[in-house]
Formats: C-alpha cells, structure tokens, sequence
C-alpha cells in the first residue's frame, strides 16, 4: 500500500488544484445567472441540482436571450448527454454501489472524469474522482452564492479572467494525452467540426458533434496500438514473453 501512497497523493493534488479552479468558476455563473433574470433561490438550486457548468451556462444563456423554458432545457439536456459517457468510463473504475453510487453519477463531470482517467494505479483513479467531484460541488455551489449575491456589482465576471480559469485546468489535463499523433488528429477533427458548428446549430450540438468525431475514429482505426502490440519494451511485453517462454517450457516437460 505504501508504494500507492505517492500516486495517491498526486492525484489528492491535481483534484485539489483542479477544484479550485473550477470551484472560482462558479462566481461568473453567479453573477451572470442574476444579471439574466434568475433569482438567487433558482441560481443554487441549479448548481446544486444540475451541477453541470456548460449546461448551466447554456440554460441562463437561453433566459438571457429571451428564449422560451422549453428551449432553455432542450439546449442543457442536449450539452448534458455527454456526462451519460463519462459515466460509462468511470463506473467501472470506481466499483461503487448503493447510495455511494448515486453520489458519484451526481459528480461525474469533466473534470472528475478528467483526473480520474488520468491515474495509472486504482486507488489513485478512486482518490483523483473523489477529491476533483468533491471538491468541484462544494466550491462550485459556495462560489455560485458568491456570485449570485454579488451580482451586478462584481461587473462582468468575464474581467477578471474567472471564464478561463475551468477551460485552462481541464487543458493542463489534457494536454498530456495529445502526445500521440492519433490523439493530435482526433483533437484537430473535434475542434474543426464544433467550431464549424456553433454559428449553424443550437448550443449543445457542436459539444455533442465533437464526442462523435472521437467515437468515429475510434470504429475506424480500432483500438491504439500499444507498446506490448507493438514489440516494445515495456512490462507487459516482458510479461507476454515470459508467459510465452512458461508456456514452451511446459510444452517442453510434455514431450
């Protein structure tokens, strides 16, 4: 367990650094949830029931333009389905049930799925989800109220560089995925058909239009190559060769 402590610390810091971020987020949608009409009781009831920050944004962007409920909830379910997949990707790592289940599909956003896919060890993937999800809902809702409250007055939130904070934490998290000329391609194809997108189509579709492009390639081209596959030296290609030579020796005893 010891030899885990240090992966799990890493990933008890990026959640950390990665909430904080996000958590300073929740002020500019405050701020602008106020200044579109939303009362303060409706604001936290959205970020602590919805808990989405690009549904939400998209929500009281709908308000704020004059559009109807209806409209309103159609573009935030739509930006919403996403967290659909990553639930797909992190139950299996958590292994969670019961009530504890229910707590993690509530904080299973970008970033908790961001820090928690990026750990090698599982008790580190377990430690990263936890602390980012946690992390993100308290602050988020404190910095919300924050925001809420201050309305008008804080100015446009927009001034103070809090819309690029969560956007810059999640690149830092990403970035070091984009390593692989596969993953580079998939990037690119992602950016070029959202941003193709977003003057066409309502808010939600570009985000959703993105995902397909990575789902695409991935039928295409099948699953990465990895190391083992390819010949390399990494510990489970020794492993391979060692379960290979265990299998000769036994079929050597044989004859």
């Amino acid at each position: 367990m010891r030899q885990r402590d240090p992966a799990v610390r890493a990933a008890v810091r990026q959640g950390t650094s990665v909430a904080v971020a996000t958590g300073l987020y929740g002020i500019s949608f405050g701020a602008l949830s106020v200044v579109a009409g939303v009362s303060v009781p409706q604001t936290m009831a959205l970020s602590l029931l919805l808990f989405s920050g690009g549904s939400q944004f998209a929500l009281i962007g709908v308000v704020a333009a004059g559009g109807s409920p209806l409209a309103a909830v159609a573009t935030s379910t739509m930006l919403g389905v996403r967290n659909t997949l990553y639930g797909a990707v992190v139950s299996p790592l958590l292994g969670v049930r019961g009530w504890r289940r229910l707590a993690a599909a509530q904080l299973t956003i970008d970033e908790s799925t961001a820090v928690a896919v990026g750990q090698r060890d599982p008790a580190a993937t377990r430690a990263g989800f936890w602390t980012t999800g946690v992390g993100v809902f308290v602050l988020w809702n404190a910095f919300t109220l924050v925001g809420a409250l201050a309305g008008d007055a804080l100015g446009d939130p927009r001034a103070w560089g809090l819309d690029a904070a969560a956007g810059a934490a999640f690149l830092a998290l990403v970035w070091p995925r984009l390593a692989e000329r596969r993953a580079q391609l998939v990037a690119a194809l992602a950016v070029a058909v959202s941003a193709a997108l977003i003057p066409l189509v309502p808010a939600g579709v570009p985000v959703l239009a993105a995902a397909a492009v990575a789902i695409v390639v991935g039928l295409v081209s099948g699953p990465p190559r990895t190391a083992a596959a390819t010949g390399g030296g990494t510990d489970g290609d020794t492993d391979g060769r060692r379960g290979r030579g265990a299998v000769d020796e036994d079929a050597e005893e044989g004859r």
